[in-house]
């Protein structure tokens, strides 16, 4: 693997239940394990894949219309059903919605038209989480030993 493909986090812990995530670049996110009990308004892990699924393909499609017009409006919205099965815990019928306008206009139906296609090609092709997630790639899990 060369050291362009490779992407790094990593989870420190912060509190009960709370963890924030750093990137290579210094970014950093608060995420936890949030209940409606302690009001908490942070993301849990779930709503942070859910969010991943919806960005990338946001992103993507956002550069293929954006080339044209600036929308108007832009928003991406991500559902999933969390089950406990035989399989143990985990979403399914992953569903990803997008409403997006563009202003009147050639540069706008020049968008319009494209987006259906750059909303296929970036689940298709481009879209790294959800392709992951839709080929299923295995995840291996060590402990090292401090």
């Amino acid at each position: 693997m060369s050291e362009d493909s490779q992407r790094l986090v990593t989870i420190e812990r912060t509190g009960a239940g709370r963890f924030t995530a750093t990137n290579v670049r210094g970014g950093t996110i608060d995420f936890g394990t949030v209940s409606d009990a302690d009001g908490g308004t942070g993301f849990t892990p779930v709503e942070l894949l859910l969010a991943a699924i919806g960005g990338c393909s946001a992103a993507d499609v956002d550069v293929a219309t954006g080339r044209h017009a600036e929308p108007a409006g832009f928003t991406v919205t991500v559902t999933g059903e969390k089950i406990s099965d035989d399989f143990g815990n985990r979403l399914t019928d992953l569903a990803v919605t997008f409403s997006v306008s563009f202003p009147e206009g050639a540069a706008g139906d020049r968008a319009r038209t494209i987006l259906p296609r750059a909303v296929a090609v970036s689940h298709d092709r481009l879209c790294t989480v959800s392709r992951t997630i839709e080929i299923g790639t295995p995840v291996t899990a060590t402990v090292l030993e401090a």
